[in-house]
């Protein structure tokens, strides 16, 4: 079911994430635009739809219904997601959800029988496959270059200054899933899973709280991942600190050699090979998904992460936080 352009966007949630995404479709205003927001917040609808000139919703279920929208970009607090993708599922509209997909395996249930039932593409934003070096990382490993993967590595840490006066809805499990993981670790999961190339099967976590003691879940997170193709994925993320200097954004080891980046430079060493060096441009990642998004909805492409990895992404996450409960491995449940 494609769609013709310019894609009529309604924009589910007008929060600090909808300003990436607005920048996004400002750049291709031939090709998408926002003609409809909804959010619960007086003030923010008002701002948002003086910005953009869209029809402006206080209740999601009525924005699903304007038969001028063509598509949901959905930028909710994680505990929404799952709500917001089944209304508009079932009111035949395209999706791009914001990550996490939803929060557990019953949700994620609901999400995919919606989505096929309704026939409609669902894109899962997960914006890090759009940085260049991901995307000549994944051709390298495609082609066969590196041979059978054995191990897969991603990082994602930083310093970040919340406080319980900024955290807001973040700091609570019951509306966030967790802690830092299913935030900013659910990047590095996505990222981990697309280079390992495989459907994961098995996970063991460690999960601590080093310095945002005030909120409920965990501010960093160690993670191992088997895979069934045999490859093995290891991941480190933080709000409590910087990676340390030279530490790899991601990196990959196979029977033939080895890549890594540090989310710019890529740099691939075949054995007995001279190592390659590919440097790439920062880019706005979020303006690339978007585009891909509109891409695949006028074309009838498969975005690279449908419902189903975003599940996958989901049965990793579960999988670690029970792992870091039961101080054992926990399968990956297939939902």
């Amino acid at each position: 079911m494609t769609v013709t352009l310019p894609v009529r966007i309604g924009l589910i949630g007008g929060g600090g994430i909808a300003n990436a995404h607005l920048t996004g479709y400002a750049a291709i205003p031939d090709r998408a635009r926002i003609t409809a927001i909804a959010d619960v917040n007086p003030e923010a609808l008002a701002a948002r739809t003086a910005e953009t000139g869209a029809t402006g919703y206080a209740d999601f279920h009525e924005l699903v219904q304007d038969p001028e929208v063509d598509a949901v970009d959905i930028c909710l607090p994680h505990h929404l997601h799952r709500d917001a993708i089944v209304a508009a599922a079932r009111a035949g509209k395209h999706i791009l959800c914001e990550k996490p997909l939803c929060l557990s395996a019953e949700e994620a249930t609901e999400v995919r029988e919606a989505v096929e039932a309704a026939g409609v593409t669902l894109m899962c934003a997960h914006n890090q496959l759009f940085m260049p070096a991901v995307a000549e990382a994944k051709k390298v490993i495609d082609s066969g270059a590196l041979g059978t993967v054995y191990e897969v590595r991603t990082t994602d840490s930083f310093h970040n200054d919340f406080d319980p006066s900024t955290m807001g809805w973040r700091a609570h499990a019951a509306t966030s899933g967790g802690g830092e993981y299913i935030d900013t670790g659910y990047h590095p999961t996505y990222l981990l899973m697309h280079l390992a190339g495989g459907t994961p099967v098995q996970a063991f976590a460690m999960m601590s709280t080093h310095r945002l003691t005030f909120m409920e879940g965990e501010d960093s997170a160690q993670v191992l991942v088997r895979f069934d193709n045999g490859s093995v994925g290891q991941l480190v993320t933080s709000w409590a600190y910087d990676a340390a200097p030279g530490t790899d954004r991601f990196s990959v080891v196979g029977e033939k050699g080895s890549l890594s980046s540090d989310g710019s430079t890529l740099r691939v060493k075949l054995r007995g090979e001279e190592e390659q060096v590919i440097a790439h441009e920062p880019i706005d990642t979020f303006a690339a998904e978007i585009a891909d998004f509109v891409t695949c909805l006028e074309t009838g492409r498969r975005p690279l992460n449908t419902e189903a990895e975003g599940i996958a992404v989901l049965g990793i996450i579960l999988a670690a936080y029970e792992s870091a409960r039961s101080g054992k491995a926990e399968e990956v449940l297939s939902v």
